[in-house]
């Protein structure tokens, strides 16, 4: 397929499951039933891939802490595809998630140019206040790039393991690119990272919703993560296949290695360089006291962050969402009646005559109203299925499905405006 994910650039991605063989991102309806009350996202395979998400299954069941992240860049208004992350990252948050949002100033000046003033403007009354809208709980952690020394600090310690050379594989920089539009991709790493920081209870397992174009991100991150790390540990077999642990230094301290062989409780051998553990029966416990040794000299101990990837939603004329194209989308500021108007004259997958739609069906599969319905608008499954079902084989006119969609269009944003108006009050409450 040879797909270029660009997180700055158009993508259009024709075929999903090409992204596992190409990227290694694993299929999340393999995952999806370990969940006890999944989001329709995940329900309806709207998320399609991950990365480790299985760590934060296990923090789920186990009760264990763990984090979400993910960001927006300020460069125009909020709209629905940006709801999809917002609803994500709630969704996270009520499964007990400690959760962080960062509005990335630091990348909307570099890249597309935007003034600090207006980054900050367009950050609170776009997307901040429409998350706190949608229910973003003040436990939570919202911040700007540009704003938290946490991020700006770490920041310029992933640049010392990171070069030009690993930027330009994952992201096609040249010569040509400023250095602050690199710099910002570190930014996104630390963004990535800050939340497994000792002021936010120190490792633990991060997960960042977002749509398949960000994965570059998050193979920087990921790759970042191990390099910051002191340690690692390999699984190794003796001459006589016995399997044991080597716990092995990676420039780490004196000193740290011996700390570690004198904490664990199984037999040890240290030597220059490494720590063999033999008989571990519990490799969580190995895990977390490499981890806990390596804060205590200084160090990080980086959970790998996971990632979740969902679909994008179409335009509502066919084709590619585009904030450059308004009747492409839906602004989560739309007035509610001009909103129902662009639904009713959106692409839909009828028939030509309405003889040969009662007689070949619809096909909601390439219908950007029942997209509307599936991605925002019905919560109940069966709902869906019903009108799914009726569609396909005739029983149901597109004309319904937009008078449908356009209702629960206007419903969703008079509510939701209503409640911008009260998140604006609140705004106090998030430390804004």
């Amino acid at each position: 397929m040879n797909t270029k994910l660009d997180p700055w650039g158009s993508v259009n991605i024709d075929d999903y499951s090409k992204l596992f063989d190409e990227f290694g991102i694993l299929p999340f309806e393999d995952i999806c039933s370990e969940l006890p009350d999944p989001h329709r996202y995940m329900r309806r395979k709207i998320i399609f891939g991950h990365r480790s998400y299985d760590l934060i299954t296990d923090a789920m069941k186990n009760k264990d802490p763990f984090s979400v992240m993910s960001g927006f860049m300020p460069t125009g208004g909020g709209h629905l595809g940006h709801k999809m992350v917002m609803e994500e990252i709630i969704w996270h948050q009520k499964m007990g998630a400690d959760a962080f949002v960062g509005i990335a100033d630091r990348e909307a000046y570099s890249v597309r140019g935007v003034s600090w003033e207006k980054c900050r403007q367009i950050g609170v009354e776009d997307y901040i206040v429409s998350l706190i809208a949608l229910g973003f709980e003040p436990d939570g952690h919202i911040y700007f790039q540009s704003e938290s020394d946490n991020v700006k600090e770490l920041t310029f310690e992933l640049g010392s393991k990171t070069n030009f050379s690993e930027l330009s594989a994952i992201y096609g920089f040249s010569g040509e690119t400023s250095v602050s539009h690199m710099v910002s991709t570190l930014s996104q790493s630390a963004d990535i990272l800050h939340p497994q920081l000792s002021e936010f209870g120190g490792p633990k397992p991060t997960v960042i919703p977002v749509g398949a174009d960000q994965d570059p991100h998050m193979r920087l991150t990921r790759g970042i993560a191990h390099k910051m790390n002191m340690f690692r540990i390999e699984g190794r077999e003796d001459k006589n296949n016995n399997k044991y642990f080597s716990v092995r230094s990676k420039a780490a301290p004196e000193g740290a290695l011996a700390d570690i062989a004198e904490r664990l409780p199984w037999d040890t051998k240290l030597f220059e360089g490494h720590v063999d553990v033999f008989g571990a029966d519990n490799y969580t416990k190995l895990l977390n006291t490499v981890r806990e040794v390596e804060i205590e000299y200084g160090g990080y101990a980086f959970v790998p962050p996971s990632s979740t990837y969902h679909r994008f939603m179409s335009g509502l004329q066919g084709g590619k969402m585009s904030s450059s194209v308004p009747e492409s989308i839906i602004s989560l500021k739309e007035d509610p009646k001009a909103a129902a108007k662009k639904v009713k004259r959106a692409k839909t997958g009828g028939r030509m005559t309405l003889e040969e739609q009662k007689k070949l069906g619809g096909d909601p599969n390439n219908c950007s109203a029942f997209e509307l319905l599936m991605f925002h608008l019905v919560e109940d499954d069966k709902e869906l299925e019903e009108i799914y079902n009726e569609c396909i084989c005739g029983k149901r006119m597109c004309g319904s499905c937009k008078a449908l969609a356009a209702e629960l269009m206007t419903e969703f944003l008079t509510e939701h405006q209503e409640k911008r108006e009260l998140a604006k009050d609140r705004l106090d409450d998030y430390g804004l």
